[in-house]
């Protein structure tokens, strides 16, 4: 496993390791030589198990958050465990070329320099976006490394690159070829501001206050049925009026049964409109008549599809009016709506206008509400693919962590709506079809013919078999939806359409995929879809879904708040291994959200601050192992004689292989909180608060020590030397670059021998003793009893006391015999005595300090070191004190004046002082119970 280096080595390796940590050279240091390395560069060639895993690929756009941070280090923490399981193991990096996000960018530029997409042309708009690309795009990337990344950067992918641009046209031409890709006119979500459809996905709902007004359409006959000279209808978009073609109503609803089939005469444009019957219009909401628009509303466009009504379209893809719109065109949508109603009311038609709180969908990219547009655009019909995934998560294809996370998936796959491929931007995959041109003069209308190809080449040639030899052919100007080319990911990054290629017969289908709840349709069912249609495989076996980090308000963390945290920040101050220690010790169990403590003005959190004290502690603690080793690795690394150990050395070795087999478990089950929690418990308690002290009297046994006290040091070390090897292989997921250092400087291996190369410290089963731990936890209450005693004793560090222990309890009885020099060293006594209660009540009426823990009595005699009844006079005066002041505060809270008016952070510090004096008063009550 190591190179132990020659004597005198530990004394190099303690003035090699500086006396205080430093996160930034250390990290900096071995983020190199990983890289340098190829250390997670796998071969796919090589024999034995595999583990792969991609990762989200973030926007080319972006710049590290927070979401990323805890992202990177659950990926990083399931990938280095795996490795270190002795798995190929491959986790692929990549970013995204987010269509939307660069185009809005280059067309601000633009715009800045007076210009536009349209006059600058294509060809020069996209040399423009490779040139962003390439001085901008790799930000993310950089960023990305910081934070320790195993992962294989020789296998960097993006999406535009060559292999995997042909990718997306291998599978948009076999979609087509299979019928599950075609163009049609539809109802789509259309953006103004970016000038392009956008999917459902890409539509985030926001509560507004808005209106709802009502105004009356004429009937045509002015017949007065019913009394009724005109129908009432009710709009949130008054606007779109001009491009009814219908006023709908229950065919159940015996106010207007009589009006159908009559006409009612649209305002302004002097069109007749019928009165229809459909049994989807609610008769009990508002009026029972709805106004149908079928070219700008879903529900709308579904009645007209059953009624074979004429689309009007009344708004242009500018969000304008156009000629549709009579007197109103040229008009904003939004100016025309003012327009509108100010006309409807000048004719007296306007009946009233209510307040209404409602949904209105918002471009995720152009932040201004969407338009339903009809457009002529590329859609894939969703159902086909989505039958395939249902049966296969029938089979538990995937599996989802939490379990929970699986019915939304599932429901996500029933009952979609085809989905709208094509986006009307010059950045990304260019849609590979292309118009035949020659057969409709020249240009392109919803009639003109096309062939889908691989290649301009290969579309001519189908062209000309279809068309003759005199065909021009123009390829679509659109590009597919960022998610086409993401839903590929998994296989197109590793090979396909080849799949005879080394890294698709090796790694494919993946192993794990980790990704937030929120993008489960957007990418996670895509993925599947698409991987069943093409490789006929679910392309991972698990998907982890964790949870939000939530800021220091529990709040969810975004841009329009302002309230997100920067991770460069806190990696700065503290180090990237305590912010991803402080990260993963958060999640309370896979998929909870995490809190983490922010303060603002001075851009700390004290999670993260506790981790770089954790971190602190490693590096002290190995420190001290390297002043105490001595001089041979040869000797400190020997094997274990059992017959040798100390009650202590046994305690620990129980608690270390205990440890290895929970921890592994943990890792696993992707429990990775619950992991970090017990390594942090086993490493800070365990390892640096009892053992260390434990051993200390053992590795320093004086001059001229008895061959026996050489034979125990000896001993001591080795157990050290092991328990600290091992333990840095464990929390190495966790916290990579410090483990590397202190493992490195512990075992003296080379710097071509990486940690993260190693294997998983096998776990000796023969040291689990879980009677000694019960025992030995049941020793460090006693101790700590005796601390506490002393303490409340008021005796000085130099003060020795006898100790009586006072149990009927056997094997704690045993235990603390046995442990009685350790007792005296860590609590200052002259002497310690275990006694049964039974047979010892002599020695045990006597008068002093008494504290009980468990089937434990401890008394701490101190009759004539100190004086009882002037100790039980000062504990008494203590507890009135708490007690006066826990009535003044509780009485102050009490008054609503004070806590209804008082300012916010004056209620909140006399609830934090009434916290404290309550503790007071508790703690002054168990000292003078103690009291015997």
């Amino acid at each position: 496993m190591t190179e132990p280096l020659k004597s005198a080595d530990f004394s190099k390796a303690v003035d090699a390791l500086p006396t205080t940590y430093d996160p930034a050279g250390t990290e900096q240091r071995w983020q190199q030589a990983w890289e340098k390395m190829a250390a997670f560069h796998p071969d796919p060639h090589a024999s034995g198990d595999t583990f792969s895993l991609v990762i989200p690929p973030p926007n080319v756009t972006g710049s590290l958050h927070m979401g990323h941070a805890f992202n990177t280090a659950l990926i990083d923490t399931i990938v280095r465990f795996q490795r270190l399981q002795g798995k190929n193991v491959l986790c692929l990096p990549g970013t995204d070329h987010a269509s939307i996000a660069v185009q809005t960018i280059l067309e601000k530029q633009l715009k800045e320099e007076g210009l536009n997409r349209d006059e600058l042309g294509r060809e020069a708009f996209l040399e423009r976006a490779w040139s962003w690309k390439s001085e901008s795009g790799g930000r993310i990337v950089d960023q990305l490394r910081r934070l320790g990344y195993s992962v294989d950067w020789q296998r960097q992918r993006f999406t535009l690159d060559t292999h995997l641009s042909e990718a997306v046209s291998e599978a948009f031409v076999r979609l087509h070829e299979k019928g599950l890709i075609y163009r049609g006119e539809y109802l789509v979500n259309w953006c103004p501001a970016s000038g392009s459809a956008v999917s459902d996905l890409e539509v985030e709902m926001k509560e507004v206050d808005g209106h709802l007004w009502h105004f009356k359409y004429p009937l045509k006959s002015n017949s007065g049925i019913h009394g009724l000279t005109h129908l009432e209808v009710a709009t949130t978009r008054p606007e779109t009026m001009l491009g009814d073609v219908a006023v709908a109503v229950n065919p159940l609803d015996v106010r207007y049964s009589q009006l159908i089939g009559e006409f009612v005469t649209l305002p302004f444009l002097d069109r007749d409109i019928p009165v229809i019957a459909d049994e989807h219009v609610d008769q009990d909401f508002g009026t029972g008549c709805v106004k149908v628009t079928p070219a700008h509303d879903p529900n709308d466009f579904a009645i007209g599809q059953r009624h074979g009504l004429p689309q009007i379209t009344v708004i242009n893809k500018k969000g304008k009016m156009n000629h549709e719109a009579g007197p109103f065109e040229g008009l904003d949508r939004f100016d025309a709506r003012k327009a509108v109603i100010e006309a409807l009311d000048k004719k007296g038609l306007l009946v009233k206008v209510e307040n209404h709180r409602h949904s209105v969908p918002y471009s995720d990219r152009g932040k201004v509400p969407v338009e339903p547009l009809l457009s002529t655009q590329w859609f894939v019909r969703m159902e086909p693919m989505a039958a395939r995934c249902r049966e296969q998560f029938l089979k538990g294809e995937p599996r989802f962590v939490p379990e929970r996370w699986g019915k939304v998936y599932r429901d996500w796959l029933t009952d979609l709506r085809d989905w709208c491929i094509s986006r009307q931007l010059w950045w990304g995959h260019r849609i590979p079809a292309w118009f035949v041109i020659s057969e409709t003069h020249g240009e392109v209308t919803d009639a003109t013919p096309y062939v889908v190809a691989r290649s301009e080449e290969e579309a001519r040639s189908q062209a000309i078999s279809k068309f003759g030899q005199a065909v021009k052919i123009q390829q679509d100007e659109d590009v597919l939806d960022t998610w086409f080319s993401s839903g590929l990911w998994p296989f197109s990054t590793l090979g396909w359409p080849d799949e005879t290629s080394p890294d698709f017969e090796c790694w494919y289908p993946t192993s794990t995929l980790v990704t937030g709840f929120d993008i489960i349709f957007f990418w996670v069912a895509r993925m599947t879809m698409m991987a069943t249609a093409f490789t006929e495989r679910i392309p991972f076996a698990d998907v982890y879904i964790h949870g939000l980090v939530r800021d220091e308000q529990n709040r969810k963390m975004s841009k329009s708040v302002g309230n997100g945290i920067d991770p460069l920040l806190l990696i700065d101050r503290y180090g990237t291994d305590a912010l991803r220690f402080a990260l993963i010790r958060e999640v309370a169990g896979a998929g909870q959200d995490i809190r983490l403590d922010y303060n603002r003005k001075k851009d700390t959190s004290q999670t993260v601050e506790a981790s770089r004290n954790f971190a602190n502690k490693l590096w002290n603690a190995t420190r001290f192992a390297l002043i105490n080793l001595g001089n041979s690795r040869a000797e400190a690394f020997a094997n274990i004689d059992y017959s040798t150990l100390q009650l202590a050395d046994k305690w620990i070795l129980s608690r270390l292989t205990r440890v290895n087999r929970e921890t592994a478990q943990r890792y696993k089950a992707y429990g990775l909180g619950e992991a970090a929690k017990a390594l942090y418990e086993f490493a800070w308690n365990d390892l640096c608060d009892w053992y260390l002290e434990l051993i200390k009297r053992r590795l320093n046994p004086g001059d001229n020590p008895a061959p026996s006290a050489l034979l125990d040091q000896q001993t001591a070390r080795t157990v050290l030397a092991k328990v600290l090897t091992e333990l840095f292989v464990m929390m190495h997921p966790l916290m990579p670059h410090l483990t590397e250092e202190l493992w490195h400087a512990i075992t003296g291996a080379s710097n071509q021998t990486l940690l993260a190369l190693q294997s998983w410290p096998q776990a000796n089963e023969q040291y689990l003793n879980s009677s000694l731990e019960e025992s030995f936890s049941e020793l460090f209450s006693s101790i700590r009893l005796v601390r506490n005693l002393r303490a409340v004793a008021g005796l000085k560090p130099s003060q020795s006391v006898p100790v009586r222990f006072i149990t009927s309890k056997q094997n704690l009885a045993v235990t603390l015999k046995k442990a009685t020099a350790d007792i005296q060293a860590l609590t200052r006594t002259n002497s310690v005595e275990v006694l049964d209660p039974k047979t010892s009540a002599s020695k045990i009426a006597i008068k002093g300090l008494v504290g009980v823990s468990g089937e434990l009595e401890v008394l701490l005699p101190v009759e004539g070191l100190v004086d009882i009844d002037a100790l039980r006079s000062r504990l008494e005066k203590d507890l009135a004190k708490a007690e006066k002041e826990i009535a003044d505060l509780s009485k102050r809270l009490a008054n609503s004046n004070f806590a209804e008016k008082a300012p916010a952070d004056v209620v909140a510090e006399s609830r934090e002082k009434l916290s404290d004096a309550e503790s007071q008063a508790a703690l002054a009550r168990k000292r003078l119970s103690d009291l015997h």
